[in-house]
């Protein structure tokens, strides 16, 4: 198993269950960190944070979130991610606790960054979130924008949401976020939770260095997470399966500059 590749947990207890926990102690990652949680219904799950910022977001089901006197109520837009629609989420500060309610089986992602200072805790609606759609060829795939590097909500947090069809490549070319190098590269670790439609699918994912000091490729499954802390990273979908993947970034800067492979950079200058 990859170094970089995280597999699903399925253990359950009292409603909850912690599907993916990656953070700085079992990676490679300093600025991000990611856990997924799954909560039965009328389940509860609890957190307090530190020196840490989380974004919530209700990748399923129904929800609500208290944070202090704030409640966010009503969370979750589908039953499946490849509804295709944007969701709700939850923007928390540091130095705040938390508390997630499952209204109906939900699951939710947490994803984390360094707080560069206390912001006001809101929800980013689903209604909220931009919807773009890049690339052509067989490079096309469509973003919900929950935290750009143009939001002013977080303070280090970028969360985006991808869907991939079969067939076309994602993070393509390959591209990296390694070198704190402004304003031609930013320096932003990144995670991938991946999900698959139908779910026996995968997908392939490769990280490498210009060195070659790193160099893995990935079959990834439903359900896998996948840690980025340096390289070029990306995504190919087999044809009749359709991916998607939450991304979570985070580094010294609050800024997405990225560095096309020159090798393969060529692609974009087709007609």
């Amino acid at each position: 198993m990859s170094k970089l590749q995280y597999k699903p947990n399925d253990h359950n207890v009292s409603g909850v269950t912690i599907l993916q926990d990656v953070h700085e102690r079992n990676s490679d990652l300093k600025y991000v960190a990611f856990k997924l949680i799954q909560l039965d219904e009328q389940a509860t799950y609890a957190e307090e944070l530190t020196d840490k910022e989380v974004c919530i977001v209700v990748l399923t089901g129904k929800a609500s979130v208290k944070t202090g006197d704030q409640l966010f109520e009503e969370l979750g837009t589908r039953d499946s991610v490849f509804e295709k629609k944007p969701t709700d989420s939850v923007y928390i500060s540091k130095d705040s606790t938390f508390k997630i309610a499952a209204k109906s089986a939900c699951k939710i992602a947490l994803c984390y960054a360094p707080a560069t200072e206390k912001r006001q805790a809101q929800v980013i609606r689903a209604a909220d979130n931009s919807v773009e759609h890049r690339g052509k060829y067989q490079n096309k795939r469509m973003v919900h924008n929950i935290l750009p590097d143009s939001s002013a909500v977080s303070s280090s947090l970028l969360v985006v949401e991808v869907y991939t069809d079969g067939g076309n490549f994602s993070s393509y070319p390959p591209h990296k976020h390694d070198q704190d190098n402004l304003p031609e590269e930013s320096f932003l670790e990144e995670t991938y939770y991946h999900e698959i439609d139908p779910e026996q699918g995968f997908v392939f994912q490769r990280v490498y260095t210009d060195d070659r000091s790193l160099d893995e490729t990935m079959s990834v499954e439903h359900g896998d997470v996948v840690s980025v802390p340096k390289g070029y990273h990306p995504v190919g979908v087999p044809d009749g399966y359709t991916s998607y993947y939450l991304n979570v970034m985070a580094g010294p800067k609050k800024i997405w500059k990225f560095h096309n492979d020159p090798d393969h950079e060529w692609i974009l200058k087709r007609k």
